[in-house]
């Protein structure tokens, strides 16, 4: 699907959510039709480059809309990492948002097989092993570059030790498609 000025949309309004949240008057233009298709994301905040919040769906459960304003105050407010957002802190924020592809089983034989079916720098990947999980956007790739470096970390963050393997483990991939703020926006806002 093509979506229109996604950036000029999109942006706008998680910016705009956040900025509601707090107490700022700031609106968006929410009338694209593509915004009411069942449609999952993610929203990242950066402040010079560091990571202050990323929250987000997997699996398409509700309008792109509702998930984008949503998953914009989770990261803003809610993702346990960080304390919530307070206003000085906005005008230095940069917002992120990737939109989620459908998800895609991976068949492999052993790990090493797996591991030769990464595509970095494309593939967001969902590890799981029994009740644990963890996941990755594609982005990760910027920083981890060797496959076997962000299968281990994929595996730590879902709690489990970075040599872990077993016959049981489940790969899924998704792309995204990345709307981000200009790399300008927080020079422009100091």
């Amino acid at each position: 699907m093509m979506y229109i000025n996604a950036e000029q949309t999109v942006l706008p309004i998680a910016r705009a959510t956040i900025g509601q949240a707090l107490g700022r008057q700031t609106t968006a233009d929410e009338s694209a039709p593509w915004l009411q298709e069942l449609r999952a994301c993610f929203v990242t905040l950066k402040i010079r480059g560091e990571l202050r919040g990323c929250i987000g769906s997997l699996q398409a459960q509700r309008s792109l809309l509702a998930d984008l304003k949503a998953n914009a105050l989770a990261a803003a407010f809610r993702d346990p990492r960080f304390d919530p957002l307070t206003d000085a802190e906005f005008n230095h924020t940069r917002i992120e948002v990737s939109l989620i592809s459908t998800i895609q089983l991976i068949n492999f034989t052993d790990e090493q097989d797996a591991l030769n079916q990464l595509r970095p720098a494309i593939d967001g990947i969902i590890f799981e092993h029994q009740n644990r999980r963890s996941t990755f956007l594609p982005q990760m790739w910027e920083s981890l570059p060797s496959p076997r470096a962000f299968m281990e970390l994929l595996k730590k963050k879902a709690g489990l030790s970075p040599s872990f393997w077993a016959e049981d483990v489940k790969l899924s991939r998704y792309t995204v498609i990345r709307l981000c703020d200009s790399e300008n926006t927080e020079n422009l806002l100091l």
